[in-house]
């Protein structure tokens, strides 16, 4: 997943960034707290690691700009050296979503951060994903709309697999390139506009189906669904799966 990291002691942002790279996280790395809050108005990102103190911007303020001004709920882990319960309970009153005391082992440090992606994204772990008429099949790099196969190049099934996991986001532009081309992608801009011109016509991508692909200018996309149960047994499989 695409991770960013705010810490401006080099040390632990290489640490961080080595230990989130050793299990298949993507990257990316900032020395301070202004040059993060200008790019979240830019780009999306799948979690947030901050350090707590920061000698620009205290990462109290980060985490309430990111829920009151972003209106987001990216996730956020803080990795401090501040042991005092009061930081603790402070950081998560401000909104974020784990508290990690350093220094840590690397295996509890990956596993939290493992953890909290799964609460985070629960339709990622699905081996198989069913939305509305629309099944995709991961092992088989497949997908059927109301039973029937569509036909999908490489690059087309894995940019609709990752918009249908992360249904309601905005999605940047290089986020999305990223995901489907690669970090180190070359691939011109207007090549993610053709293919995601083609996925809405191929997978039918409209309100009477129950689903909306809009693009945000100058951001990136957001596929959007439109039946509001759906979008429930989403984000709360369990609670569906109850009802």
């Amino acid at each position: 997943m695409r991770i960013a990291i705010l810490d401006d002691k080099p040390i632990q942002l290489e640490w961080t960034r080595q230990s989130l790279d050793a299990i298949g996280h993507e990257c990316h790395c900032f020395a301070d707290g202004r040059s993060l809050l200008r790019e979240l108005k830019l780009q999306s990102y799948d979690l947030l690691v901050l350090d707590w103190n920061l000698a620009d911007v205290q990462g109290q303020t980060v985490v309430k700009w990111i829920r009151n001004d972003l209106n987001s709920r990216l996730p956020i882990m803080i990795a401090t050296s501040r042991t005092e319960r009061p930081h603790m309970v402070e950081a998560l009153e401000a909104g974020a979503d784990d508290f990690l005391v350093r220094p840590a082992a690397v295996g509890e440090f990956e596993a939290r951060v493992s953890a909290l992606l799964r609460r985070a994204y629960p339709a990622q772990q699905e081996v198989e994903l069913v939305l509305g008429a629309y099944h995709f099949h991961p092992r088989s790099r497949t997908l059927r709309i109301a039973g029937a196969p569509v036909d999908l190049k490489h690059r087309e099934y894995e940019l609709a697999h990752f918009l249908f996991r992360n249904i309601g986001r905005l999605l940047s532009r290089e986020h999305l390139r990223e995901a489907v081309w690669g970090p180190s992608n070359d691939s011109p801009s207007r090549s993610l506009d053709t293919h995601v011109s083609r996925l809405r016509n191929k997978l039918d991508l409209r309100p009477t189906n129950g689903f909306l692909l809009s693009a945000i200018y100058g951001l990136g996309y957001r596929l959007e669904a439109l039946d509001h149960g759906m979008l429930a047994a989403l984000n709360d499989p369990l609670a569906a799966s109850a009802a």
